[in-house]
């Protein structure tokens, strides 16, 4: 098998877990936004940018060093593997008791001093959430994508089975019936709190169904092997945070920024959350790429031909991207339904959104340069760098143009570091990258998008039919571009 189709298959596989598994999983959004109101939703969209801050940190950027250690043969891969998860095992179960120990006063600084009980609940998923993440690097590194799948698959499933659960089926028979067997389940002033409550659930159960991973993996720890690790890892945390900054501060900070009431501020917060989700098919792409690519980009770098295959992953990373960029910005019409009414006059920004999401993809791809030279120090630089530039455009511009400023900032931030990830790739890891083919599919996608919009505002256009004709467009001019070539060159 080719690398190339080596790695698409591995990303398909794990697409199903982390595309569809993870689709599935947002199809709660509608459940989400035609249920509760935009200050209830802009409730559980602040706490999970709270936790995507605290799942890099809490996972000290030791997956990205058990894969480099794992690969490098100097320790056995058992050895690697028990040092990773018993320092997980541990940091991680001092934060638990961390969180449920000072509950009452974080609440109280978070404005939900009436909702304690938040903090400890959202503590444990990350606590169980980290741990198990080494299991699954584990799973990853062993090519053993399926077991991966179905396990995420499953998490997933509980995940929405318990969330449809508690807010329709027990929410419905309250009102219908407060003393019925259902009715009992739901109480009101819990409310969004069920949504928590169900991925605490569904986190327990994925760490019981991980249990033969971990039975092998809690003796061995190598000090010395850990030092060297942990240099190497903590740069990772340092370019996690800087992209959680870039990924979630919008949405932890808008409440603190918008020149508003609070009711309005977690309104705004919810709104600007739900439309984000339309972006959902582009940013689970891109982690199932991660997924796969994190471990063939190591792999595979030894091999004569490595640097004009990554040179071909990122032009056909970008083809993707921007097929999923038409998908939805095309048939929006169609996507709008994916939110309730009450939050649909964002929709404005699902296109900056999408596209800035496509520039955090190529981002990714270039950033092997640091990661296959050990320059993480280097890279998180340019993480850092890019956060700085978020943080500032967003107190620049969200006072003044809300949560369309946010959008805007993710925007100019990802451009940035892919500009600065491609200058410094180019010194320490030069790899020949097609920068007119890759640039000119972007404009083709923009150029499309931008023509769906003058056939149906000045022409009158069906938007369904004027977006099937430039869809059909572009797929024609890929194939005639890449996809003959691509024919000719991989044998079936």
């Amino acid at each position: 098998m080719t690398p190339l189709r080596r790695l698409a298959s591995q990303t398909a596989v794990y697409g199903v877990s982390s595309i569809l598994g993870r689709f599935l999983n947002y199809l709660l959004v509608p459940l989400y936004t035609y249920t509760f109101a935009p200050p209830e939703y802009g409730v559980v969209a602040e706490f999970y940018a709270y936790m995507g801050f605290l799942a890099v940190l809490l996972a000290f950027g030791l997956e990205t060093g058990y894969f480099r250690f794992r690969s490098g043969g100097e320790h056995p891969p058992e050895v690697v593997y028990a040092t990773v998860l018993r320092f997980l095992v541990l940091a991680n179960g001092a934060f638990l008791v961390a969180g449920y120990v000072f509950s009452a006063p974080l609440a109280e600084l978070l404005r939900h001093s009436d909702r304690p009980e938040y903090i400890w609940w959202c503590a444990a998923i990350l606590a169980m959430d980290s741990v198990g993440a080494a299991a699954f690097a584990r799973l990853r590194a062993e090519n053993r994508a399926a077991r991966f799948a179905t396990l995420k698959l499953i998490e997933i499933a509980v995940n929405i089975g318990l969330n449809v659960f508690f807010i329709l089926l027990c929410r419905q028979a309250f009102e219908s019936d407060p003393g019925s067997t259902l009715g009992r389940l739901w109480d009101p002033a819990i409310g969004v709190g069920y949504v928590f409550i169900a991925n605490l659930a569904a986190s327990a159960l994925k760490l019981v169904l991980l249990a033969p991973q971990f039975r092998d993996g809690l003796t061995g720890f190598d000090g010395a092997l850990f030092r060297r690790m942990i240099r190497y890892s903590l740069p990772m945390v340092l370019i996690g945070l800087a992209g959680i900054v870039n990924e979630m501060l919008d949405r932890a900070a808008l409440k603190y920024l918008l020149p508003f009431d609070n009711q309005t501020n977690m309104a705004q917060l919810g709104i600007y959350s739900a439309c984000y989700k339309l972006s959902i098919l582009m940013t689970l792409f891109i982690q199932a790429f991660r997924y796969a690519g994190e471990p063939f980009f190591f792999a595979y770098a030894k091999q004569t031909d490595a640097k004009l295959v990554y040179a071909s992953v990122l032009n056909w990373f970008v083809i993707f991207c921007v097929f999923l960029f038409l998908l939805v910005t095309l048939y929006l019409d169609v996507f709008q339904y994916f939110v309730g009414s009450a939050y649909r006059e964002g929709l404005r920004v699902v296109p900056v959104l999408l596209l800035a999401q496509l520039l955090l993809g190529v981002y990714v791809n270039l950033s092997i340069w640091y990661k296959l030279t050990d320059r993480t120090l280097l890279g998180a630089y340019v993480s850092v760098a890019g956060a700085a530039i978020n943080v500032v455009l967003l107190f620049a511009l969200v006072p003044r143009f809300g949560y369309e400023g946010a959008a805007w900032a993710h925007l100019v931030c990802y451009g940035s570091m892919v500009l600065m990830s491609y200058v410094l790739g180019r010194r320490y890891y030069p790899v020949p990258y097609d920068l007119a083919r890759v640039g000119g599919y972007v404009a083709l996608g923009l150029l499309l998008y931008g023509s769906s919009q003058l056939l149906v505002d000045q022409s009158g256009w069906n938007a369904l039919a004027a977006g099937t004709l430039l869809m059909t467009v572009f797929l024609v001019l890929v194939f005639v571009f890449d996809g003959r070539a691509l024919v000719r060159r991989v044998p079936a």
